[in-house]
């Protein structure tokens, strides 16, 4: 035992004599199914290194040092048909993007990078999740609503609030803006409260005209390990007449709810 330690310590430091050096860092990732999550080396190669991915112990792709050999999924292996046209490799750095990620997708993903002198390993833990089921929120004309995000707000944090596809709300760390564009301030005058702290919007005196879909868009980027993690709320929100019968509000909700579902029906035939 003292002879290996010994020669294990003239490796390190006699000159001329390679050394090894194992990193390990690990990472946890959470993304929405369908969605694309890039998984960052923090690399450039230099041309020397060998750089090798793996999903659950089964190698998905690799970039030889002097990139002769550059392959991905069903390339790398045979029996990987997982990833199919879904892995992008990027050749200077060997980060890696998967694209449409599904529940099946989840699980860990090892980078190892080899070169002369190190060996370096990063460990990726990325958990797919369904997207959330989608809200309906109806209100009599003239009360408030509130959308809230139902997270934690972080300094990394940046939070986006569409109204029909059009941007009414953005909070960006510490900073915050509401309707830059004229039409959204003509809409919703003075009736939008945003707060800054846990990133819900309110919307005072509503109007039969602030009927229609809403969606939250929630991005943060954990600087220290470059990970993207992008989650989606959406909320189909009525304001009913308040002049309306009972038949007549279920009806527009109903109305409302179908609609909703037909155009991403449309979507999803395209």
């Amino acid at each position: 035992m003292d002879y290996f330690l010994l020669f294990t310590l003239w490796l390190f430091f006699v000159p001329g004599v390679f050394t090894v050096i194992i990193a390990r860092v690990t990472v946890s990732v959470s993304v929405m199914k369908g969605d694309s999550v890039t998984l960052y080396t923090n690399v450039t190669t230099t041309q020397q290194e060998e750089i090798l991915w793996y999903f659950n112990d089964t190698r998905i792709a690799v970039i030889a040092g002097d990139l002769s050999r550059i392959c991905t999924d069903v390339q790398c292996n045979e029996d990987t048909e997982r990833f199919r046209d879904r892995l992008n490799l990027e050749n200077q750095t060997g980060t890696l993007t998967i694209k449409n990620i599904q529940t099946a997708d989840t699980g860990v993903y090892q980078l190892k990078i080899f070169s002369r002198s190190s060996i370096s390993e990063k460990t990726f833990s990325v958990t797919v999740d369904a997207p959330d089921k989608v809200k309906t929120i109806s209100v009599k004309e003239g009360e408030s609503v509130t959308f809230d995000p139902g997270v934690i707000k972080t300094t990394n944090y940046v939070m986006r609030l569409y109204f029909n596809d059009s941007l009414i709300a953005e909070i960006t760390g510490d900073q915050s803006k509401i309707c830059t564009d004229d039409e959204c301030k003509e809409r919703f005058r003075d009736r939008l409260k945003l707060n800054n702290q846990t990133g819900s919007l309110t919307i005072t005196d509503t109007r039969t005209t602030d009927s229609g879909e809403y969606k939250l868009l929630i991005s943060s980027r954990i600087l220290q390990n470059s990970v993207s993690i992008t989650s989606l709320k959406t909320f189909i929100f009525t304001v009913i007449d308040s002049g309306l019968s009972s038949a007549a509000v279920a009806g527009i909700c109903v109305a409302v709810v179908l609609l909703f579902c037909c155009s991403w029906l449309q979507l999803l035939l395209v």
